[in-house]
């Protein structure tokens, strides 16, 4: 049929757009528990090497352990004091302040001490020992490098350097470990000699306690020392002290230390205080009285009061007194001229006379009564300055001698404290208690502590397995391509239409036509199940346009292009198109004569569909080769009457498969999808990379494409359990002008 004038057909309309990737809906734990398979498959494949692998290393680790010279450990156990040991209180001297607990940890640092495990070497002479002797030199493979190397320790040169050398051999080889809860502390020493270790835990023990007790008799003799040298200061200080008491005892007239001198004194100034306040009292009293009789008009001193309360002057009054009640009685019986009226008018007169005597008497007496109080006053006022000046100085040399006995006490008590600390100090130099004791001495051991020979090589055997396992898991973990049909669901999220074994035995052309010549065979029961696939998809849909692609070249998809149409062929009528126009082998895979008209002139419009259709032989498939290699592939895909071409070749078959270039070289097969019905992928199993495949099924999506599934090909069944294909990074093809071209003349071209 001649399509000369074929209108342009309009875009498809019932392309779906580009969707984003979706997964199929695969829980997560199923791909844990997959991934736990693959690890598990992982080792499995590999159990062998693994296996021997660790045999291998439980032998080497046997071989080491009976090559290494046996170690034995000895052990003495040692109880520590909870505090310094002393026989008398000398806390001062020796510093017992310190907790049990700090106290236990130091004595603990001590045994490890360099000084312990010295004192110990020379007193065994243990450089004497060839384990112990720098001289002998050591016959391991560590120590015959460093003598290669020049690393090699210098020879000992004098007793010093081997006593040096045997110490820190000796300190490597001790270690001191607490128990737990106990005052208790072992002492451990490790040798190839059973009783030399012995010897030497038994020697370390010992040679601490000795250790402890010279350091402290030697710590008590320079106290000792100093202590002698401090009591004759002391002694000099105190007699000097006494010598100034007794000194100023004499100068200052001084008897008695009790302090009577200062008593009579403070006693006098009081006495003389107390007369001076009744003296001034009384002075107080007179002075009164004694202004009164001053202000007196004209010696008359009836109106004061101490006048007349003095006796004469009371006696007097009373005389006046009488004598007037007798004038008064004498003048109502008697006349004015009466005789004893008049005799008791004269004795009236003398009884006043006598009166005013006395009073003037009395005043008199106040006078000189005042004037003898004040002086009196006066007098112990001046007492009692002199007084109170002697208690001062009294005073004063009460206090200098209190300072001085002061002096002399302390230097006193001093001295007495320093004398008998030095006593206590020579006892308790002379005798020690012991700041431990071996609670249980060591014994040659019978057994060696290492090499544990069963550990060893348990330890081997079982990190043998675990590094070359995880080794294995590392290496499938490396290798990131499909192995296997599960495999390639999970990591492509794409149903599998059917996974297709390697053919090693067969070349290009006979696996093209293998359906054919071996329909019993697995690979072509395999290709009905992706012809099943095929079928059930879109089952309402009488016509289907199939692209297959794959994402680089060398995936077989012309071989399964092919084998899936003569598939299809035995049931529908089917064309296989043939729309790789840049490297075509569908063609030469069916062994169809070359030079034939096929895609690209009819497409021109140089050829007819007759004259581009070509019958397979012993089958009812009908190819469309590519004909013409066109100079621009892409330009043509994209024409609208491509287009019009394809859509009314679907109409005609019920099957049209369309073998498409890689999507990864080349962008025809983005251009095909969006145009078939459904778009199959053909990966190689364990050769290339899922990222890359899965890039590839995002750009087909991208571009429009509907995703049948994935054809997972050339599957080693014999080895589906170890993946040992490697990715080859060179497929043969690189981009020359408009097409890709062979990169090596060795690759065999007929491959796609």
């Amino acid at each position: 049929m001649n399509l000369p004038s074929l209108p342009p057909t309009p875009a498809r309309t019932d392309v779906a757009d580009p969707a984003a990737f979706q997964p199929i809906g695969f829980q997560l734990s199923d791909e844990h528990k997959l991934e736990l398979l693959e690890h598990w498959r992982s080792i499995k494949k590999r159990k062998w090497p693994i296996l021997s692998l660790a045999g291998v290393a439980a032998v080497v680790a046997a071989a080491v352990s009976l090559a290494m010279t046996p170690i034995y450990q000895a052990t003495a156990m040692v109880q520590i004091e909870s505090g310094p040991g002393k026989l008398v209180s000398i806390q001062d001297i020796y510093s017992a302040g310190a907790q049990v607990k700090e106290h236990y940890q130091t004595q603990v640092e001590i045994l490890k001490s360099r000084e312990v495990a010295e004192r110990t070497v020379r007193a065994l002479k243990l450089w004497e020992h060839p384990e112990y002797d720098p001289r002998v030199k050591g016959a391991g493979l560590l120590d015959g490098l460093k003598e290669a190397l020049g690393m090699g320790t210098e020879p000992a040169k004098d007793e010093a350097d081997l006593a040096a050398a045997a110490t820190k051999r000796l300190m490597e080889n001790v270690s001191i470990e607490p128990v737990r809860l106990s005052q208790l502390a072992k002492v451990n020493v490790e040798s190839a000699d059973p009783a030399l270790a012995a010897r030497l835990a038994n020697a370390l023990a010992e040679n601490y306690i000795l250790n402890d007790r010279e350091a402290r008799f030697k710590v008590s003799q320079q106290a000792s020392g100093f202590l002698q040298d401090r009591l004759g200061d002391l002694r000099t200080a105190l007699s000097k002290s006494e010598q100034a008491l007794q000194d100023y005892r004499q100068s200052k007239g001084i008897v008695s230390l009790d302090g009577s001198a200062q008593t009579l004194a403070g006693q006098q100034v009081g006495g003389t205080n107390a007369q001076l306040v009744e003296a001034r009292s009384r002075r107080l009293q007179l002075e009164s009285a004694y202004q009164q009789v001053q202000a007196a008009p004209k010696g008359d001193f009836s109106g004061v009061p101490w006048v007349a309360r003095e006796a004469g002057v009371a006696l007097a009054q009373g005389r006046v007194n009488e004598v007037l009640q007798r004038q008064a009685q004498l003048s109502e019986t008697q006349g004015a001229k009466s005789p004893l009226l008049l005799q008791v008018q004269a004795e009236l007169e003398s009884a006043k006379a006598t009166l005013r005597s006395q009073q003037a008497a009395a005043a008199d007496a106040l006078t000189r009564e005042y004037q003898a109080a004040r002086a009196t006053e006066q007098s112990l006022e001046r007492a009692l300055g002199a007084a109170r000046s002697g208690v001062a100085e009294v005073n004063k040399e009460e206090f200098q001698l209190a300072v001085l006995e002061r002096e002399v006490q302390s230097n006193r008590e001093l001295y007495n404290m320093f004398v008998s600390r030095a006593k206590e100090t020579d006892i308790a130099g002379e005798v020690q208690a012991a700041i431990a004791r071996v609670v249980d001495t060591a014994v040659a051991p019978s057994k060696p502590v290492r090499p544990k020979k069963l550990q060893l090589v348990a330890v081997a055997l079982v990190l043998s397995l675990l590094l070359a396992s995880l080794v294995s898991v590392l290496l499938d973990k490396l290798d990131n391509t499909l192995k296997g049909g599960d495999d390639a669901e999970l990591r492509l999220r794409l149903p599998m239409l059917t996974v297709l074994p390697s053919l090693q035995a067969h070349d290009h052309a006979a696996m093209a036509q293998l359906f054919i010549h071996e329909p019993n065979s697995a690979h072509a029961e395999a290709i009905r199940t992706a012809r099943t696939g095929v079928l059930l998809s879109n089952i309402d849909q009488p016509h289907k346009s199939l692209l297959v692609t794959s994402t680089i070249p060398g995936e077989g998809k012309t071989t399964v292009s092919i084998n899936l149409a003569l598939a299809h062929a035995q049931t529908r009528r089917t064309l296989l198109i043939d729309a790789d126009m840049r490297r075509p082998q569908v063609a030469r895979r069916l062994d169809l004569a070359p030079g034939l008209k096929g895609l690209s002139n009819l497409v021109a419009g140089d050829a007819t569909l007759q004259e581009c259709l070509h019958t397979v032989a012993d089958t009812t498939l009908l190819v469309m080769p590519v004909g013409d290699l066109p100079p621009n592939p892409l330009e043509l895909l994209l024409s609208e009457r491509f287009k019009a071409v394809l859509a009314q070749l679907t109409e005609q078959f019920e099957i049209v498969v369309i073998d498409s270039p890689p999507v990864e070289l080349v962008s025809e097969a983005l251009v095909l999808a969006p145009l078939a019905t459904s778009t199959i992928l053909v990966a190689k199993a364990m050769s290339t990379p899922t990222p890359m495949v899965r890039k590839s099924i995002t750009r087909l999506q991208r571009a429009g494409a509907k995703m049948l599934g994935v054809v997972l090909n050339q599957l080693d069944m014999s080895k589906a359990g170890s993946y040992h294909s490697q990715y080859q990074a060179d497929y043969g093809y690189n981009y020359a002008g408009a097409g890709y071209a062979a990169k090596d003349a060795a690759v065999d071209p007929g491959r796609s």
